[in-house]
């Protein structure tokens, strides 16, 4: 008897042990094993994002970052794409992931990851796309990628890769998109590869210690596109005239090496801007203003000191007087301004206020405008901890400007400026005039005050020339507000809304925003019964004869959104992504600068709304009154529900915006600052791309002209021609249906700012 009981534990404890097993498997297929080993090379994982991928899950194709399909002949489904991008890993590529053979896509961008490619990760036949920018790999570069037959997208910029380029580049034959910059691979650029690479439509060996010459056989790439940018080097000698070979449609750009000689003035090379050969003392001839037949740079020492010896005494008293007076009204001139300034300062001390001449400079040092102003106006609190300070039902002030109380924003005059998806915006006008925006968001998110407080905090700590500046924020468990510097002139989709309608004459539109000033309100707890607000339809005095947005206003507002835009991908505290860009989102000040709005809402909005806390609740009245009165079910937060035309095609049906569909939806604001043209909800599922953008390449792929194409209001500004149909190449470039094609948001500013650079 005891030992038919023993034999039957024995089997049942057999049982349970296999069916455990089983249940494993899965997971511990090839592929799961290969994508444990990355896990397991991950040596920090700050986010706790690969916690996910456990061997006790039945698929790996369940795991955060992994995609699957169905493979004839095979049971399970096979691994296609691994996107583990912006995590901060730190920890080495492991030689396994070589073994998913069915890999397509490998994105691995914006971590710390360490050491060298290895070459057994090109066994993954099947790959397509590799992203390994914005790391810290090192090493030569992987020549065994050449050997990947599909490999179509290399991606190894922002790294610290070294050493000569190998010939057996000539082997990545079916390569289309070659991202190298701000490496430092040195020696030269490798010639007699070029031609065998024909299906190359990007190249970028920016920012590198490349010596030596450039290849002639450059000229042979047929198929390039976009910016050919060898800038930022040490390349010398002259400048080949087969480059004139390239297409038309190519922008080069040489900056800041030692080229020398005259500028070939053959092809596509006669219609580059100066701007593509600046910084390279040694050049000469059109379109540089340095004449071939004077000596290049300085003039001779010798010949100044000659000159010198052969003044007079008097003349040379002359002159000195005349210095000391000069420096004399310089000197006065400054005092005069600083007090200008500070008279200027003082009637707003109460907010601070940021100007926009940092964002010229922002092209060259994407991070350092906002790294100079980042003091300014910082408090010690916001600067020792990301989470202290404040409480709940406490206005909480962002930086030392803002020294309004939440008494003197109460007894306030407010505005009605807009309500929607993404709650309530006022116009409040507080202390002696000035203004701030303030958006009302939902009335739910329980006890989330820390989470709330922290995401704040984060978008106060955004400091740029083109991003609206976030002064304080209020949370209590019926109200939530964020207090925003107020921006004078409205917002873009305003502006060419009114050009499309009314068809103003001037550059100056809607100078009092997006609504007339509705009937003040001097207790804010009745905001909502006493004011109505109406859409502004006036052109408020412009200067006669002034065009009607200029070519010139369009490139300004084009380029200040796309460096704001930018600087919230690379530059904010956690890399934001706005999700929702649109013409309404770039406001416009008195001069048309743009300034981005209602960025950091995507990860905000879920923190504040009723289903935050009970998913199934319908959106209702809040049972306490708030700081301004009940929220209609209207201004529920529902940012990503909305239709929306400018959102990506990758977004529309399910998952979540990144900054590549941030870079369409800047394509198309772009296409409409251009065309004069609203875009339109795609009429059917099967359409991947708005109608304006099939529209707009359809004009370019059968060479219409430019006018059938541009706003009609454009078409008198005859000397921008070239430059409308480059700002047009960047929009295309922008809104390409495949995300991983699209250019980075840096890239774009950088070539926004190299149209028509030569005329500022």
């Amino acid at each position: 008897m005891r030992r038919r009981r023993w034999c039957l534990f024995t089997v049942i404890f057999w049982v349970v042990h296999i069916i455990h097993v089983a249940r494993r498997c899965p997971a511990l297929s090839s592929d799961g094993v290969s994508l444990l080993a990355f896990k397991a090379a991950v040596s920090d994982d700050p986010w706790a994002f690969l916690a996910g991928w456990t061997e006790e899950d039945e698929d790996p194709c369940r795991w955060p970052g992994v995609s699957c399909v169905n493979v004839t002949g095979f049971i399970h489904p096979r691994v296609v794409g691994v996107s583990v991008s912006g995590k901060n890993l730190s920890g080495y590529i492991p030689p396994e992931l070589g073994a998913l053979l069915f890999l397509r896509r490998l994105n691995l961008h914006g971590n710390r990851l360490s050491g060298n490619v290895p070459p057994q990760l090109f066994n993954a036949s099947s790959l397509r796309s590799l992203f390994l920018y914005d790391n810290f790999l090192s090493g030569p570069f992987p020549a065994a990628a050449c050997v990947v037959p599909r490999l179509q997208i290399l991606d190894l910029s922002q790294n610290a890769f070294s050493g000569p380029l190998p010939l057996a580049l000539r082997g990545c034959r079916q390569l289309q998109h070659l991202l190298l910059q701000e490496n430092r691979f040195s020696g030269e650029i490798p010639a007699g590869v070029w031609a065998e690479m024909s299906k190359l439509v990007q190249l970028d060996l920016s920012s590198n210690d490349f010596e030596g010459p450039i290849p002639p056989d450059l000229g042979e790439l047929d198929s390039l596109g976009g910016t050919l940018n060898l800038s930022h080097n040490r390349l010398s000698g002259a400048i080949p005239s087969e480059l004139g070979n390239l297409p038309s449609t190519v922008i080069l750009d040489l900056r800041y090496n030692n080229l020398s000689g005259e500028i070939p003035g053959t092809g596509s090379l006669a219609n580059q801007s100066p701007t593509a050969f600046l910084d390279n003392p040694g050049l000469c001839g059109f379109p540089l203003t340095i004449t071939c037949d004077a000596p290049v740079g300085a003039p001779a020492a010798a010949e100044e000191e000659e000159g010198r010896r052969g003044m007079k005494a008097g003349l040379i008293a002359v002159i000195s007087v005349a210095d000391a007076a000069g420096v004399a009204l310089v000197g006065l001139v400054l005092v005069c301004a600083y007090w200008k300034v500070k008279n200027q300062q003082k009637g707003r001390a109460k907010l601070g206020h940021g100007g926009a001449g940092l964002g010229r400079r922002w092209c060259l040092f994407p991070c350092g405008a906002a790294m100079a102003e980042k003091k300014d106006g910082m408090s010690s609190s916001e600067e020792e901890d990301d989470h202290g300070g404040g409480v709940e039902g406490e206005l909480v002030a962002m930086d030392k400007g803002f020294k309004v109380e939440l008494e003197e924003l109460l007894r306030a005059s407010a505005y009605v400026l807009g309500k929607g998806g993404k709650g309530i915006v006022y116009k409040v006008v507080v202390g002696d005039g000035v203004a701030v925006a303030v958006r009302r968001l939902g009335e739910g998110g329980g006890g989330k005050y820390k989470e709330f407080a922290a995401e704040v905090r984060a978008m106060g700590r955004v400091r740029h020339p083109n991003v609206v500046r976030l002064r304080a924020f209020y949370w209590a468990p019926d109200e939530k507000l964020l207090i925003t510097d107020f921006i004078s002139n409205g917002n873009l989709a305003a502006v060419l809304r009114a050009i499309r309608h009314y068809g103003f004459p001037s550059t100056r539109i809607l100078r009092r925003g997006n609504a007339i000033e509705s009937p003040k309100c001097t207790n804010l707890n009745a905001i909502n019964y006493c004011i109505a607000s109406r859409r502004n339809r006036k052109a408020v005095d412009g200067r006669s004869g002034q065009p009607n947005l200029s070519w010139a206003v369009r490139l300004r507002i084009a380029r200040g959104a796309a460096r704001g835009l930018a600087h919230l991908h690379d530059c904010s505290p956690r890399k934001l992504v706005h999700g929702d860009l649109k013409p309404s989102n770039i406001l416009l000040d008195a001069d048309f600068n743009p300034y981005i709005s209602d960025f950091g809402l995507l990860r905000l909005l879920p923190l504040t709304s009723s289903a935050a806390t009970n998913p199934t609740s319908a959106p209702s009245y809040s049972s306490t009154a708030g700081l301004f009165g009940p929220v209609p079910s209207s201004a529920q937060p529902t940012l990503l529900d909305r239709p929306n035309p400018y959102r990506a095609p990758e977004t529309r049906a399910a998952g979540h915006p990144t900054h590549k569909s941030d870079v369409y939806s800047f394509g198309l604001v772009l296409l409409e600052i251009l065309t004069g043209k609203q875009p339109e909800m795609p009429s059917s599922s099967a359409e991947q791309v708005a109608g304006l953008v099939r529209w707009v390449r359809k004009g370019f792929e059968e060479a219409r002209p430019p006018s059938e194409l541009v706003d009609p209001a454009l078409l008198q500004e005859v000397h921008a021609r070239e430059e409308v149909v480059a700002a047009f190449h960047v929009a295309l470039a922008c809104t390409e249906t495949d995300p991983d094609v699209r250019p980075r948001m840096k890239a774009v500013s950088e070539d926004l700012d190299r149209i028509g650079s030569w005329r500022k």
